[in-house]
């Protein structure tokens, strides 16, 4: 996954001009089914009962990971092909954190549930 410029913009802030960052409390994965970018963008998933969910990470080294599994509430409709996600710092609007691919696109159609298993999302800094 990658930072989006708003996250690069709040770390080097903070390092190296020694100004406040306050972490979110709460971190949401959004899915999308177009390609959010840098400065956020793309289309996240609209339908009947999609919703944020939340995600906690365990961070090791110079990589954070998912350190439980998320589970998305049923899908109520088609929810379309899902092909990215997103961490955001809010369960509606605020901010997109980083966002990455999906090694496989995933069509959400009524009745199925998305899952991203503990450990299969990763965030690494180089």
């Amino acid at each position: 996954m990658s930072f989006t410029n708003y996250l690069e913009t709040e770390i080097l802030d903070h390092v190296f001009s020694g100004n406040a960052y306050t972490a979110p409390g709460t971190h949401y994965l959004a899915l999308f089914t177009a390609a959010p970018g840098e400065t956020g963008g793309g289309t996240e998933c609209t339908g009947t009962s999609y919703a944020r969910e939340t995600v906690a990470f365990t961070v090791s080294g110079n990589e954070a990971t998912n350190s439980a599994a998320v589970e998305f509430a049923t899908a109520g409709n088609n929810w379309g092909t899902i092909t990215h996600v997103g961490v955001f710092d809010a369960l509606t609007s605020g901010n997109l954190m980083a966002y990455g691919t999906l090694s496989a696109s995933k069509a959400v159609e009524t009745g199925d549930v998305f899952r991203v298993p503990a450990g299969d999302l990763d965030i690494t800094l180089d």
